[in-house]
């Protein structure tokens, strides 16, 4: 039996509307279309930022009007800056540093020693008693604190001539040593006079004991010297104008000490009054002084 062929569907097969339309916007099957409405920015979002901007701002503001040590309301001040001077000086600590741990060492050493001359130096009833005659038989020691007293008086003498301003930083090295040097020929040239008169004379015993008081004073006063040459270096200029003139009355003292202590140990032995005895310090102390005194001023004036 013959059948014959089956029609096609009569309804025709409709496409999808959506896969063609979005939003009402007919779209090619090719390509997407753009949309149209572009996206709105929050309107809010400024406005809330420069509100807290705004808030913070009025905070620092009452702060700093509050804080009295900042003092922003204030009228404002110019202040003259000064310039200040630097001298290089390095090396003059490096010098003074081991001035001290040399002296720190002979007191490490030689304690009893340094225990003994300060008991000595302050007790008058102690110049001829054993302790005197334990100072006079340490040699040692003594050459050490008389070496010592020389570079500290040196390098005193060289800052003090800086501090008035008698030299100048050009040759420091060549002046500092020649001021050790000149004032160690100054205490030999004097230890071998006295020695020398004393033998002549036949008053040893009498030259030992003045030249005993004489470098007694000396030991003591370079131990006193450290502090006053350290803070004359590197102090500001009124504290170390202020060190120098402490520093010149205290070795004053010492020295008027010297003499009169001399004196009432060398009035019994010698017989010599009072005016004689003025004579000779005046001549062989005080004028020598001075004359080195102004001959090293002539010839720092001239070549510096």
């Amino acid at each position: 039996m013959l059948v014959s062929a089956q029609k096609t569907d009569s309804i025709p097969q409709q496409t999808d509307s959506l896969q063609h339309k979005v939003s009402g916007v007919p779209v090619n099957q090719n390509h997407t279309a753009a949309d149209s409405i572009p996206p709105q920015k929050d309107s809010l979002q400024p406005a809330a930022g420069n509100i807290a901007v705004n808030q913070y701002q009025s905070a620092i503001d009452s702060i700093l009007k509050q804080n009295i040590f900042l003092n922003s309301s204030g009228t404002p001040v110019s202040m003259v800056i000064k310039l200040k001077m630097t001298r290089p000086n390095d090396l003059i600590f490096y010098i003074l540093a081991g001035l001290i741990f040399c002296m720190g060492l002979i007191r490490l050493y030689f304690a009893r020693y340094f225990t003994n001359l300060f008991r000595v130096f302050f007790n008058t009833s102690l110049r001829q008693s054993q302790l005197a005659d334990q100072l006079l038989q340490a040699k040692l020691p003594s050459l050490f604190f008389n070496t010592f007293f020389i570079i500290s008086g040196g390098i005193y003498i060289y800052i003090l001539l800086q501090q008035y301003k008698l030299i100048t930083d050009q040759y420091r090295w060549m002046l500092m040593g020649g001021c050790i040097v000149v004032l160690g020929l100054i205490y030999l040239l004097k230890f071998s006079t006295l020695k020398f008169t004393g033998w002549v004379t036949g008053y040893k015993e009498a030259t030992d004991s003045y030249i005993f008081i004489i470098f007694m004073i000396c030991k003591i006063l370079g131990i006193i010297l450290i502090p006053f040459t350290v803070l004359m270096a590197f102090a500001d200029l009124s504290i170390a104008a202020a060190s120098a003139l402490i520093s010149l009355l205290i070795i004053g003292f010492l020295l008027l000490m010297r003499f009169f202590r001399s004196y009432g140990l060398l009035q019994n032995q010698l017989k010599v009054s009072r005016f004689h005895f003025f004579l000779y310090i005046v001549g062989v102390e005080i004028i020598p002084l001075l004359l080195i005194y102004k001959a090293l001023l002539f010839l720092l004036s001239k070549n510096l």
